[in-house]
C-alpha cells in the first residue's frame, strides 16, 4: 500500500476510477448510483486531489502494476475540536481482488496512518448487512447504531446504514 499525494491521485486517477466503477457496478454502496460511468468516476477523483494537497484527505492504493486493486482514505475534519478523528472513507476492493485479505490490510494501513497522526477516534459508516461489516467487527470496529433509509443503494433503493468507532492509540503528536 502506499499514500498519494495529490499528484499521484491525478496521476492514478484512471485506474482509481475503474476501481470506483466496478465496485459500484458491482452493487456496494460507496455513495454512487449504478451504472456509474468512467468520466463521472475520473472527475470525482481527481476533484480529490485538491482535498489530498490541503491534508483534508489521506489516500492509499494498492497497486498490481498500472491497475488499482484498492484503496482506502482518511477524511479530517476542519472544526478545531475535531482534531483527534477522522472518518474512514471509500475502502473499495476490486472484484478480481477480493478475499486475499487486501480490504484487512487497506484498513489496517489506514489504523496505523492514523495513529501515527495522533489520531484517536476512528468513524465511519456502512450499509447494513453489507460485506464490510463482517471486516469491521472482525477488526475491531464497534457498531452505535443503525440509520434506516439512509442512503440509496447502487440500485437506487434505499439502505439502511450502520455506524461503527473505533479507538486507536496514538502513536505520534496531535496533528
Amino acid at each position: 500500500m502506499i499514500r498519494l499525494d495529490e499528484t499521484q491521485v491525478l496521476r492514478h486517477a484512471g485506474a482509481l476510477a475503474d476501481l470506483l466503477t466496478d465496485t459500484v457496478n458491482g452493487g456496494a454502496s460507496v455513495g454512487f448510483l449504478a451504472p456509474l460511468d468512467r468520466a463521472a468516476a475520473l472527475a470525482w477523483w481527481e476533484e480529490r486531489a485538491a482535498d489530498v494537497a490541503a491534508g483534508r484527505l489521506a489516500v492509499w492504493a494498492a497497486h498490481d502494476g498500472d491497475r488499482v486493486l484498492g484503496t482506502v482514505s482518511l477524511a479530517f475534519p476542519a472544526k478545531p475540536n475535531s482534531r483527534h478523528r477522522a472518518e474512514l472513507v471509500k475502502l473499495m476492493v476490486h472484484r478480481d481482488a477480493r478475499g486475499r485479505g487486501l480490504g484487512r490490510g487497506l484498513l489496517t494501513t489506514a489504523e496505523r496512518a492514523a495513529a501515527e497522526a495522533g489520531v484517536t477516534l476512528l468513524h465511519l459508516d456502512t450499509e447494513t448487512g453489507s460485506p464490510a461489516e463482517q471486516l469491521y467487527r472482525s477488526a475491531g470496529w464497534t457498531a452505535i447504531g443503525v440509520i434506516p433509509d439512509y442512503a440509496a443503494s447502487p440500485d437506487g433503493e434505499l439502505r439502511p446504514t450502520t455506524i461503527y468507532y473505533k479507538r486507536v492509540p496514538a502513536t505520534a503528536l496531535t496533528r
